[in-house]
């Protein structure tokens, strides 16, 4: 029974910590969100297709130099040299991973709460999102990467595509 509750507690900061990130993300970059929201609305397929492919690929590579610099194989100079593309690959997914889910809570948001005002939209999003992606097994292993593809695939073509 505690672990219920403790688990709960985490799903409950975790889903306040990215009901706050959303909202910065949304006020930051909100001509880049808006243009992957309406990239998810069009075209939800190709994203989802796109950003399989992609997170696979880019995550493929970000772990294998994980595993380069974990290990004692490789000579420490090498490390030092391995850090810089490593951060940049994980950096280039998590900013895609950004863009693309506060675009993905928009979207859900707007169709869910069509009557309440944008931040309102977003906090409510999240949460039901949040929640939503807590479901044990469905939430788990279809919902998140469905979800997450759909995101980096919808911001890779918002970079890409000329307006």
């Amino acid at each position: 029974m505690n672990e219920l509750f403790t688990n709960f507690f985490r799903v409950l900061l975790l889903t306040i910590s990215l009901t706050s990130y959303f909202l910065v993300i949304n006020a930051l970059f909100t001509n880049r969100v808006s243009k992957t929201q309406n990239i998810i609305h069009q075209t939800a397929g190709r994203s989802f297709g796109l950003g399989l492919v992609n997170a696979l690929f880019f995550g493929a590579i970000g772990l294998f130099l994980l595993m380069l610099l974990d290990g004692n194989r490789v000579p420490d100079l090498l490390r030092v040299i391995l850090i810089f593309p490593t951060f940049i690959v994980w950096a280039f997914l998590f900013s895609l991973m950004s863009i693309g889910l506060t675009s993905m809570v928009k979207n859900l948001s707007e169709k869910i709460f069509p009557d309440l005002t944008s931040w309102k939209q977003i906090v409510w999003g999240s949460v039901v999102l949040c929640f939503a992606c807590a479901l044990p097994f469905v939430g788990w292993f279809l919902l998140i990467p469905f979800i997450l593809f759909i995101s980096i695939g919808a911001a890779i073509l918002g970079i890409v595509q000329k307006s």
